[in-house]
């Protein structure tokens, strides 16, 4: 087959690398081994581990781009009948774009986090935490079959859980973590649904073999039922993706999340672990294709999450809580996308977003660390003279965001708007709206955030009486009992090399790489073979017939309703926060009701708290009192202990030390023999 110039020990060296720097500085570098290495080594490990991988990633890509391709089986863990569980990689287009993406993102971070965690004590673990993040998301995004792609997104969930809750004395940051890891569980189950239903049906977990079964898979019924079989199958995995990328109404432990340090922010929610509900979505357009009824579900779950997300993003007064509600609008952008078969766009946008995204994340934690930790926007303000370099780059990530022409991103919001417009399926109006709302929406808390912390008066150094993120989200490194926020005269400052480089080399393809590789990925052959499109969805076709390229596309964003959005976002958020500041205050007095409905994020929380949450409990509450209480030890442990003893005790009272006992039972023994020997002819 084509791609046998790709060597797959040099594909196993990606993940590998990784993960052996993550073992060096996770056990090594910890109490685990008598902390044998220093910070230095512990942070030179993973780095080089990251770095050779993002290497062979770019030429993994340059190789696919020359028509080389591998699909094959690495190990082969168990063999049950005819099913054969193995480790394998699949390298196609998508897969080399999802190498490169995670691991220069990954090193962008590792490299941040120099500068952010140095005054740790748990330094040397979180770049074990990181570097092993990376290699679980690496052997997802490489899978060639449905364990291993379980392995990897189980995995990723797991060091998110341990990155997420990194300051374990803070009460907060296991709350987040737990919530994190439970929400993703009710996810986690509608995901190896899927699976099973489609190894049960299809008899095998290799994507090849499956899809090769899939227009056999069309046309069978769910048993017991009229539902269809690849309807129920796509719904269930789309339930998994959900789940990891924070769709409503799985959405509520992605803000929460920011209560771990500000890299993984960047790591978990730019570019990697919430986008590998998207990426599963894209490798499973063949069987997504031939159900409509799954495409619209995606397709109204997404413009949910796009429009309504945005909205919270506008009342946070936490620059790190603002960045994250963006992550999950634009998350509902993508889906919109993947709703609308326009896999390629969706694709597009999660590798354009993951750039700019943590160009922001960075950004917010530079500011942070200029502010000393102080998170609240409302404190900040005029940081442009003292943090020029974090200035420019927030700036051009924040222009790309909101999808301003000849920028990255809108490259690909623009085309996602497009191919939600072009789809016919059930539910694309109101898709449409959506995410045509969405742009004003997104360009009013960008550049609210924006103006408070850059513009405008300096609001820092003073005594404030709004600290209400102050316990539950503030960055300490750790220590509670730390000073946060300027002390009086003390002027903010710019984070040191080993974070500003970071966001310089984000900023470039924040910039370029949409005006770069829209072409190719969206209009070219990037993706012939990998995406699947049927020819009753024309939205990618609409879209190829309008395309003209990437400058003429840029100038006539000029005049369409997109762009006029969001010049009105901006504007409007500067008028509000800039010109003047009465408008917020008469907003929040007219629609108090509203504002306290966002506030309190459409009571989403307190539904989980008592669906999932509370029907873990019940169900918990269950199996204790009904499965361990009655059970276990009540049948089981002590029933068994009763019986015994029981037994016991009449042994034990026929065994009396007399003689004339003994010899009385050895008679009646006798006695009883010779009549069963005397009846039993007559019995017969």
């Amino acid at each position: 087959m084509a791609g046998q110039l790709i060597n797959p020990n040099l594909l196993l060296a990606v993940p590998l690398a990784p993960l052996a720097g993550a073992a060096i500085a996770g056990l090594f570098g910890t109490k685990f081994f008598g902390n044998m290495v220093g910070r230095k080594t512990s942070h030179t490990v993973t780095i080089l581990g990251v770095l050779i991988a993002f290497i062979i990633s770019v030429k993994t890509l340059m190789m696919v781009m020359n028509g080389d391709a591998y699909n094959g089986t690495l190990y082969t863990w168990m063999t049950v009948g005819g099913l054969k569980l193995e480790v394998g990689f699949l390298i196609d287009s998508l897969t080399a774009m999802m190498m490169c993406v995670v691991t220069f993102v990954s090193l962008m971070v590792h490299i941040y986090t120099v500068g952010y965690m140095k005054d740790d004590p748990g330094y040397n673990r979180f770049f074990s935490y990181i570097s092993l993040f990376t290699f679980s998301m690496l052997m997802l995004v490489m899978s060639n079959n449905f364990l291993q792609l379980f392995f990897g997104w189980e995995a990723v969930g797991l060091v998110s859980y341990l990155l997420i809750g990194f300051w374990y004395t803070r009460p907060t940051a296991i709350f987040a973590n737990m919530k994190a890891f439970l929400v993703n569980r009710v996810g986690d189950f509608g995901f190896i649904l899927g699976i099973g239903l489609l190894l049960a049906y299809a008899g095998s977990m290799n994507y090849a073999d499956v899809f090769a079964k899939r227009e056999a898979l069309a046309q069978m019924t769910l048993p017991g039922s009229d539902w269809m079989l690849l309807t129920v199958a796509c719904i269930c995995l789309f339930i998994g993706a959900m789940g990891k990328s924070a769709q409503f109404p799985l959405h509520v432990w992605l803000p929460d999340s920011m209560e771990g340090p500000t890299p993984i922010s960047a790591l978990i929610h730019a570019a990697t672990m919430v986008t590998a509900g998207i990426f599963m979505v894209a490798r499973m357009s063949p069987l997504f294709e031939l159900t409509d009824t799954a495409l619209s579900f995606v397709l109204v779950i997404g413009s949910i999450t796009a429009l309504f997300m945005g909205f919270l993003g506008i009342i946070q007064n936490d620059i790190k809580r603002v960045v994250a509600y963006s992550t999950l609008s634009q998350l509902g952008y993508m889906t919109v996308a993947l709703g609308s078969s326009a896999y390629s766009v969706a694709v597009f946008h999660l590798m354009t977003h993951a750039f700019f995204k943590a160009l922001l994340f960075l950004g917010a934690g530079a500011v942070i660390i200029g502010m000393h930790h102080d998170q609240d926007i409302r404190n900040m303000g005029g940081l442009r003279k003292y943090m020029p370099i974090t200035w420019i780059t927030s700036l051009l990530g924040s222009l790309a965001l909101i999808g301003t022409p000849f920028f990255s991103g809108f490259y690909s919001k623009d085309s996602i708007i497009e191919a939600a417009h072009a789809s016919h399926l059930w539910g694309s109006g109101f898709a449409y709206f959506a995410v045509l709302a969405g742009v004003f929406v997104t360009a009013f808390y960008s550049f609210r955030m924006y103006f408070l912390v850059f513009h405008g008066e300096e609001r820092f150094g003073k005594p404030h009486d709004h600290h209400e993120h102050a316990d539950e989200s503030e960055e300490d490194s750790g220590h509670d009992a730390h000073h946060h926020g300027l002390a009086p005269g003390e002027k903010p400052h710019e984070a040191p090399w080993v974070v500003t480089v970071p966001l310089i080399l984000l900023a470039i393809p924040s910039v370029l790489i949409g005006y770069m590789t829209i072409a190719p990925m969206l209009h070219g052959d990037f993706f012939n073979g990998v995406l699947f499109v049927s020819e009753s969805h024309q939205a990618m076709e609409e879209l190829h017939q309008e395309f003209h390229g990437a400058f003429a596309m840029a100038l006539h964003a000029f005049g369409t309703p997109p762009f006029w959005l969001a010049l009105s976002g901006v504007i409007s958020a500067y008028y509000c926060y800039m010109v003047n500041r009465k408008v917020p205050a008469w907003f929040y007095g007219k629609f108090h009701a509203i504002y306290t409905l966002l506030d309190n994020k459409y009571y989403m929380d307190k539904f989980n708290d008592v669906v999932f949450a509370g029907g873990a409990r019940l169900l918990g509450g269950g199996l204790w009192n009904i499965g361990d209480k009655v059970l276990i030890d009540g049948v089981l442990v002590n029933g068994s202990a009763k019986l015994v003893r029981w037994f016991s005790t009449v042994t034990r009272r026929l065994q009396t030390g007399f003689i004339y006992d003994y010899a009385f039972m050895m008679i009646l023994g006798i006695v009883l023999y010779l009549g069963y020997l005397l009846l039993s002819p007559m019995i017969k």
